[in-house]
């Protein structure tokens, strides 16, 4: 991975004045996919520590159920966690390509207010709507 040389000041928020997608703003992203990543992997942490911690012998039917039930919670919690990593890595790895902020299938910018929205994004919003609505009309059939 790539050291970076930039310090971004503790107040730093990208804007539409600057240069799209300059240093500054890729390292602010960087630091918030990185921030974001750090926090899941700590979520899931604390959720396989509860999930180690047994518990399934309640004598209790109503007890064991309601356990039973909140553990596979936790592992579809897990599972979405799992999978937002990985978008989290592929974005990052976007950001060391010089590919990130900018749509996967116009080539156009995103746009700062949907990356801080949603840092993951490879599509534009207009592009997301396209694929949004041949899902609607493709799962009407």
């Amino acid at each position: 991975m790539v050291e970076t040389s930039i310090i971004l000041p503790p107040d730093y928020r990208p804007s539409a004045d600057e240069e799209y997608m300059n240093e500054m703003q890729l390292e602010y992203f960087r630091q918030k996919l990185e921030n974001w990543k750090k926090s899941l992997v700590h979520q899931a942490e604390d959720t396989l520590e509860d999930l180690r911690q047994g518990g399934l012998n309640q004598p209790d039917d109503v007890d064991r159920a309601s356990l039973e039930t909140d553990k596979a919670l936790d592992l579809r919690t897990k599972d979405r966690a799992r999978k937002l990593i990985s978008k989290i890595n592929a974005a990052l790895r976007r950001i060391e390509d010089g590919e990130y902020g900018y749509c996967e299938e116009t080539g156009e910018p995103i746009g700062i207010e949907r990356l801080e929205a949603r840092p993951v994004a490879t599509l534009s919003i207009e592009a997301q709507e396209r694929h949004e609505r041949m899902e609607k009309t493709y799962n009407e059939d």
